[in-house]
């Protein structure tokens, strides 16, 4: 029944939502959403012996976006993700749809000259069955709200072909210790950082936001301590003996998979090395398996999605 001009809209809940990109109309469905909000601060002024206090609007401030995702995204997206792991600045330009229980489209977030800021990867752990998200942080320089067309979602290509991705599928490798890295058990969360120059020119009400420096995290991952000698003579050799040889710096990756043992992404990092290597706490009471906890400090990284799972 169409809605009398005098009907308020009706209320809903916002179960779904989508990402547009560059006037693809969804490159994907995600967990959640928060930030995205838009604020001024107020400038406030005094006049001589007067007690009243002025206050301004002065320029808005737009909140980042962040975004839950897993792998229910599509090609684009994770190209996306590709170019920021290489230091590529690519812009774009989208929307963040919020949709009700029947997947139409009842609010928008419009968005411009974004970039992403933040990567964060889940902790991984060969005990932990529950799916995995990674959160994505997006900068934009513009946000504005807008309403809702009332279409359905519609679904991006090869989603029906996801594959679900959980904690505990994965294995991590370092060239040189493959025998070592065979047990690794988990992998702590990490996070891969852009901070954003905030750049003010002229009379612009709107700030410009420009790419910083990367920072790549610290690595920690864990292995039997049954399995550690080899990560305790690095350790000895490039750590306390201070042999830090180009032929020392370690390469490895993470790969992540389905449930059907099938690739997702990979994860690579170069220019690695040992910075500390702990063994867990002994307790006579215990039955676990003593593990080992060993740190390595990345020169960079690079992020790599398995396309053959989209064809």
């Amino acid at each position: 029944m169409p809605q009398s001009p005098t009907q308020q809209p009706r209320a809903y809940s916002a179960a779904h939502f989508a990402l547009e990109l560059d006037g693809q109309k969804s490159v994907g469905l995600f967990r959640s959403i928060e930030g995205g909000g838009v604020k001024v601060d107020v400038a406030q002024s005094h006049q001589g012996h007067r007690f009243e206090t002025f206050k301004q609007l002065g320029k808005p401030k737009y909140e980042d976006i962040k975004l839950q995702v897993g792998m229910a995204m599509s090609e684009p997206f994770y190209e996306w993700l590709e170019d920021f792991f290489r230091g590529t600045v690519t812009r774009k330009t989208g929307a963040i749809v919020a949709a009700d229980f029947y997947y139409k489209e009842r609010a928008r977030r419009e968005f411009d000259q974004a970039m992403i800021t933040e990567l964060a990867f889940p902790k991984l752990d060969g005990e932990d069955k529950n799916p995995c998200y990674m959160t994505v942080t997006i900068a934009a320089e513009t946000i504005k709200y807008a309403k809702g067309t009332g279409d359905a979602l519609q679904p991006s290509p090869g989603f029906d072909r996801q594959k679900l991705w959980a904690a505990c599928n994965f294995d991590f490798s370092i060239d040189g210790f493959e025998g070592a890295c065979q047990r690794v058990t988990k992998v702590d969360g990490f996070s891969i950082k852009q901070k954003p120059i905030e750049y003010h020119h002229g009379q612009q009400r709107h700030v410009s936001k420009l790419p910083g420096r990367i920072e790549y995290p610290n690595l920690v991952f864990y292995v039997p301590e049954a399995d550690a000698k080899p990560f305790f003579d690095a350790h000895q050799k490039t750590g306390l003996n201070g042999e830090l040889q180009p032929d020392t710096r370690l390469h490895g990756k993470i790969n992540t998979r389905d449930n059907e043992g099938g690739l997702l992404f990979t994860v690579e990092f170069f220019g690695a090395a040992i910075t500390n290597v702990t063994i867990d706490k002994s307790d006579a009471s215990s039955d676990a398996i003593k593990l080992v906890k060993v740190e390595l400090c990345t020169e960079s990284m690079s992020f790599r999605y398995l396309r053959m799972m989209l064809e």
